[in-house]
């Protein structure tokens, strides 16, 4: 019997429980097509760090609660109210809840100010309708005004809540229900009508606050409905997630994003290709706020917005922090003001790497009761200040006069230095997939780009024509320039070694002045960043040329001569790092054993002084 794994994705055909596969359908005539006598079939499912499939959920809440002191479990079922339940009475209780794996929605939010307990189902699963009346019940007997139930617009939610509800108000207990509807993806509505997103968790902040301030039950129900109706949210997605124990829920080819999805999984209205940020924020903000789409948010020029950026789960907060600057820009540039972003993870979809950006329009009593006072845990502090019109930089202070008499006029000695700089950057640009490749051995694989960086930053320093002045000044200048435009240790190391091969040319600028530059950045080099001849860096390289350079000092020295043996030098040298141990830099915590290429700072380094020759050379 021979096994193999088969990874099929049908979208929309999936469950918590794997799919069903129809006769005739995509999935059963994949399957037949690859079935043989002898052979049999299991899906790969996605890793996740659980104790059981089973219990995920109980698990998850649990350690929630373990390290909450605000929240308690409700016995014998999957609930999490607020442990001062009993100080609320006379004020109205706020439930919500739903499937599990969209934390920290909802117990996240549970605290004075917002909720007062979550009902959690299983994974993307609507909670037992016994544990949501157990919830009602309990926050009943501990003397509150009625209870107002907060439900996403899933059929299972509203039909599980709904009959909790029923089941209470026969037992005599005043309880309401508010069902929020706030995706903005469908262009015509459905009888199911706008599903249930982010946007739920202002509708938590809001109610929340009413409740504090004593509002009764049917005047907060009246004004939520009111203010969700204001409201609009629109995710997209890079590719799918997985429910632990199951397989990704759709897949998506490395140009295309999801747009339009929930917030279970389940794909989009459309896929799109892969383009920038700028251009998929603006993309689903046009979709949100065009009038000719049903589930629009009523967001024109002029108006004042909540706006919420939250990940899905997955995505980096690199990658959020260039989505919230998107969509900033571009809300402001068509006139709407914001008057608070938050952004964050929210309501996620388990491991999704997505983004869903949601719009609330307000106005200052709204805007009050978004900025009062909470206790939950998931609510992120902001500032209760309008993003729109913030003065959001100062001016850097001023860089320090140059030293009288300091420009050069452009002679020759400049223009073969422009020349230089000009043909080192080119090479650096050349080398950057390959010196990727080889720092994907041993470090993060960017040396190459970060190289590349800084020589598009010296390309635009000369494009600017700066006024190259003494072989000092410039080197100054450069070294600045790496540290700001570099980044990472090379940019640190090549600012360090610059800077102190500085000092020495300030008076001369002979061939022995150039010797001791070296001596200087060398030394530099090594007394910051802790690496010596043989710990496998771009020092190697360097101080091999060096040593070489030495020979500059004697009098009557031939440059080109001693030169040329100083880069063969340091390409020997860059050569032998592949056969060291590192010592120093990131590839020191990586085994001997897997670094079989040079290192590639030490073949930067000796391609710069390659490139220095051959200019002088002619």
């Amino acid at each position: 019997m021979r096994e193999v794994v088969a990874e099929v994705s049908l979208t929309g055909a999936s469950s918590a429980g794997g799919c069903i596969w129809p006769p005739g359908s995509v999935g059963s005539l994949a399957l037949e097509s690859l079935w043989s006598p002898g052979l049999t079939f299991r899906t790969k499912a996605s890793k996740k760090l659980v104790n059981s499939v089973a219990g995920c959920a109980d698990d998850a809440l649990t350690g929630l609660v373990a390290c909450n002191p605000n929240l308690q479990l409700l016995q014998g079922h999957r609930v999490a109210l607020r442990s001062d339940l009993d100080s609320l009475k006379g004020q109205v209780a706020l439930l919500s809840g739903g499937g599990s794996g969209h934390e920290p929605a909802h117990a996240g939010f549970i605290g004075k100010g917002m909720l007062t307990g979550v009902i959690a189902g299983a994974v993307f699963t609507s909670p037992a309708v016994g544990s949501i009346l157990a919830a009602i019940r309990a926050v009943a007997q501990a003397g509150t005004a009625g209870t107002l139930l907060i439900v996403k617009n899933y059929t299972g939610d509203r039909l599980n809540f709904g009959l909790a509800l029923e089941r209470a108000r026969a037992e005599g207990i005043p309880v309401e229900m508010v069902v929020i509807g706030d995706d903005s993806a469908f262009t015509v509505l459905k009888k199911a009508g706008r599903r249930g997103l982010c946007g739920t968790v202002l509708i938590h902040k809001v109610a929340g606050a009413l409740a504090e301030a004593g509002v009764g039950l049917e005047e907060i129900t009246k004004r939520v409905n009111a203010i969700a109706k204001a409201m609009g949210t629109l995710g997209v997605s890079l590719s799918s997630c997985s429910v632990p124990g199951s397989k990704p829920t759709f897949e998506l080819s490395n140009d295309e994003i999801e747009l339009g999805l929930g917030i279970h999984g389940e794909a989009g209205v459309r896929r799109i290709k892969m383009a920038t940020a700028d251009e998929i924020v603006g993309l689903m903000l046009n979709h949100m706020t065009n009038s000719s789409n049903a589930s629009h948010v009523a967001v024109q020029p002029g108006s004042s917005v909540v706006l919420m950026v939250n990940n899905l789960g997955g995505l980096s907060f690199l990658e959020l922090g260039i989505i919230a600057d998107a969509a900033v820009r571009s809300l402001e540039g068509s006139g709407v003001k914001i008057a608070r972003a938050l952004v964050g993870t929210f309501m996620s979809a388990l491991e999704m790497p997505g983004v869903s950006l949601t719009l609330l329009l307000v106005d200052e009593p709204l805007l009050k009761l978004i900025d009062a006072e909470t206790t939950a845990s998931a609510w992120p502090s902001t500032a209760k200040v309008s993003v729109t019109g913030r003065k959001r930089s100062r001016a850097a202070p001023p860089e320090p006069p140059e030293a009288p008499g300091s420009t050069v006029t452009q002679d020759s000695a400049s223009k073969w230095t422009v020349l230089v700089l000009e043909r080192v950057c080119t090479t650096l640009l050349g080398l950057e997939n390959h010196l990727n490749a080889l720092d994907r051995a041993a470090g993060d694989g960017d040396c190459g780009t970060t190289h590349s960086r800084a020589a598009r930053a010296i390309q635009e320093w000369l494009k600017a024509s700066p006024p190259l002045a003494s072989p000092a000044q410039m080197l100054s200048r450069l070294s600045i320039l790496l540290l700001e435009k570099m980044g990472g240790s090379s940019g640190a190391l090549y600012g360090l070694f610059l800077t102190a091969a500085a000092q020495p040319l300030k008076t001369k600028t002979d061939l022995p002045a150039w010797s001791a530059a070296m001596d200087a950045g060398l030394e530099a080099m090594q007394k910051y960043g802790k690496a010596a001849p043989g710990d496998r860096t771009m020092l190697d390289s360097l101080w091999a040329a060096g040593q070489e350079l030495q020979a500059w000092k004697s009098p009557g020295a031939d440059l080109l001569q001693i030169l040329t043996k100083a880069v063969k030098s340091a390409e020997a040298a860059a050569e032998a790092t592949k056969n060291m141990e590192a010592g120093a830099g990131r590839a020191s915590y990586i085994g001997s054993a897997q670094l079989k290429e040079p290192d590639p700072g030490a073949v930067a380094a000796a391609a710069i002084l390659r490139t220095i020759l051959e200019v002088l050379q002619g």
